[in-house]
């Protein structure tokens, strides 16, 4: 007899069948993340939540340098929009360049020479009252202020701060004096910290190591330096007539309009020091919108070459590409090319994004970072070095500039992206050049005790575990899935991701949930295995089949950590036969995977693994016939 089915008890297994997959896909979520989508401010389907929001602050500041005294000092006048629906009873700022203050907190040492009491705050006030600066609490980086009356929901404040230190003359932390006539200045003005849905105030204080998460904000910033100094910020000049002299200007100008790469500044206007407008103090006026950093340099010794380049095709919109550098140093020469070269690749190539600014300087300097607009990079006497230092500062451009992510957090949402730029934009640079910046160090420690998941917080490493979960890893897990998805549908997905979170403040979730959306597949299987879960990537040639022309090859995932499968087969008439699988062989979960290889001239070695192609143990990827 046939047993029948109630349809009730079909439709029963049917949603418990479903619940069963779904439960399959669904990332692990924390309980701060978790109460975002409860309150609507974020949600699982790659958009903002309804009730999304971000606070916002407008600076305009006045600051003085002396290069004598490599004193700093100036007034920042802010007005600061409370978008969220809280009332906020004090204000958090950062004040980073309280690293150097005698007794605070660092993950890299700072020589005596340059230790220093700290941002001095000489006054504040809020909204035009004066207040007392006793009431300040200065904890080493992180200021609280006391609102003297509640900030409430979409209300605003105006907050005024005079203030002055002395910037480092060495143990250069991503900004201080270059050399004797040049200076990076970077965090040099206090700033608010970001107040956001998932965290509430970013209070993590400055140890040297994690990066920076701010809001996007506008920038009205006058600079005043003595004569002879060149100024070059974040943003546009407003004024080069006023602080350049007549031919600088028409130099600059022509740059801004041609492809032709030329010096704005060469050794003859430096020897004749006649660069600068001679006023015993020039004011530079740079405005910059929609930002979420402010940085300048200043150099009386520094030659300047500028090119320029149409970024979008649709509109003619260019972009201005700066060199500037002490001529002393030969690599620099061909940076102005390089530097070049990786915005047309952003803008044309990877990720195919118009390049979003106005200009990108990149600055001779002792560090390799970067911030909006500006690049401090260090001389380096290896040519490949250059390009892949160059293209990878440059490339951070978009994240975590362009796309607003806490870098102090989540490292791995800038500097994975900047090193899969890196790895794609250096051959696009020069084509004999393989870059695999990080993968050896991964090969090396997948699995260990320091290889933490992806996931971590990056305010919880430090070190290897750091460098790891920053870098390759997910520079890794990127360039799996564009190999997967194909580069057409991963860069839709990607731009999906781009164009819905710029300006914004996107977390990972909401990356995930952006390039689910955009690719329109669940991806949350690789997510998880790659970005949460513990483990190490190792493959095997497990064993070989071998029947007249027929070779059956089983392919065994020794780890759990899903990579791409590239095999190649050498023939005894010295010719080979390649063979690739993207990571989709590992969707369901399997640990094997059968390679079919049909050849009539005979299979004399088999070798397993590609150039990015992460695993721990390759003793077991060669079958020798």
């Amino acid at each position: 007899m046939k047993s029948r089915l109630s349809f009730s008890f079909i439709l029963c297994l049917m949603l418990a069948l479903y619940k069963w997959a779904s439960a399959q896909d669904t990332l692990p979520l924390p309980r701060n993340v978790a109460i975002a989508y409860e309150k609507g401010t974020r949600n699982n389907n790659g958009q903002p939540g309804v009730h999304y929001w971000q606070n916002f602050a407008s600076y305009h500041i006045n600051v003085h340098f002396t290069p004598d005294t490599r004193l700093i000092w100036g007034k920042e006048n802010i007005l600061y929009i409370n978008n969220s629906p809280d009332t906020l009873s004090y204000f958090w700022f950062k004040l980073y360049p309280n690293f150097y203050q005698r007794g605070a907190v660092r993950n890299t040492a700072v020589l005596p020479q340059d230790l220093t009491d700290g941002v001095q705050i000489g006054s504040y006030a809020i909204d035009g009252v004066p207040q007392d600066a006793d009431r300040l609490n200065i904890r080493g980086t992180n200021m609280i202020m006391p609102a003297p009356r509640p900030l409430l929901p979409h209300d605003s404040v105006r907050i005024e701060i005079a203030f002055s230190y002395v910037l480092n003359k060495t143990s250069h932390q991503r900004t201080g004096e270059i050399e004797d006539g040049a200076y990076f200045i970077a965090y040099f003005f206090p700033r608010l910290a970001v107040y956001d849905d998932i965290d509430g105030w970013n209070t993590f204080p400055y140890n040297g190591l994690q990066e920076f998460y701010n809001d996007f904000c506008d920038f009205d910033v006058q600079i005043h330096v003595p004569d002879g100094y060149v100024v070059w910020a974040t943003g546009n000049l407003l004024n080069a007539d006023e602080v350049l002299q007549p031919q600088i200007v028409q130099r600059l100008h022509l740059a801004e309009q041609e492809d032709e790469i030329r010096f704005v500044i060469d050794s003859i206007d430096l020897q004749q020091k006649n660069v600068t407008q001679h006023h015993p103090v020039n004011t530079w006026h740079y405005q910059a919108n929609d930002v979420t950093d402010f940085v300048f340099a200043t150099s009386n010794r520094y030659v300047w070459q500028s090119t320029s380049l149409i970024v979008d095709s649709t509109t003619g919109r260019r972009t201005r590409v700066d060199a500037v550098y002490d001529l002393r140093h030969k690599d620099y020469e061909e940076v102005i090319d390089f530097a070049r070269k990786t915005v047309k690749g952003i803008s044309y190539y990877f990720p195919h994004w118009p390049y979003p600014y106005p200009h990108e300087t990149v600055v001779d300097g002792l560090d390799q970072m970067e911030y909006p607009m500006m690049v401090n990079d260090n001389p380096l006497s290896n040519r490949a070095s250059t390009i892949e230092l160059t293209d990878h500062e440059i490339f951070h451009t978009l994240f975590p500039f362009f796309m607003g992510t806490n870098e102090t957090k989540y490292a791995w949402m800038d500097e994975g992206w900047a090193t899969l730029g890196e790895w794609i934009l250096t051959p696009y640079i020069d084509s004999t050049i393989q870059d695999t910046y990080g993968i050896q160090a991964y090969d090396h420690f997948a699995g260990t005790e320091v290889d933490l998941p992806i996931m971590t917080p990056s305010t919880q490493e430090e070190g290897t575990d750091y460098y790891l979960n920053s870098y390759p890893k997910p520079a890794l897990g990127y360039l799996y899935v564009r190999d997967m998805l194909g580069h057409a549908l991963f860069e839709k997905a990607l731009h999906h991701y781009m164009q819905t979170w710029h300006g914004k403040h996107p977390i990972p979730y909401d990356f995930f949930n952006a390039m689910n959306a955009g690719a329109g597949k669940n991806l949350n299987w690789f997510w998880k295995k790659w970005f949460f879960d513990p483990g190490f990537p190792d493959l095997a040639i497990d064993r070989v089949m071998h029947h007249g022309n027929q070779y059956r090859v089983v392919i065994r995932a020794v780890g759990n950590k899903p990579v791409p499968i590239d095999l190649k087969a050498y023939l005894q008439n010295g010719d080979s036969i390649q063979i690739h699988r993207d990571i989709s062989c590992w969707e369901k979960g399997n640990r094997e995977v059968l390679i079919p290889i049909k050849s009539s001239v005979r299979i004399t070695r088999l070798v397993l693994g590609g150039l990015y192609d992460a695993d721990v143990n390759k003793s077991n990827n060669t079958y020798t016939f």
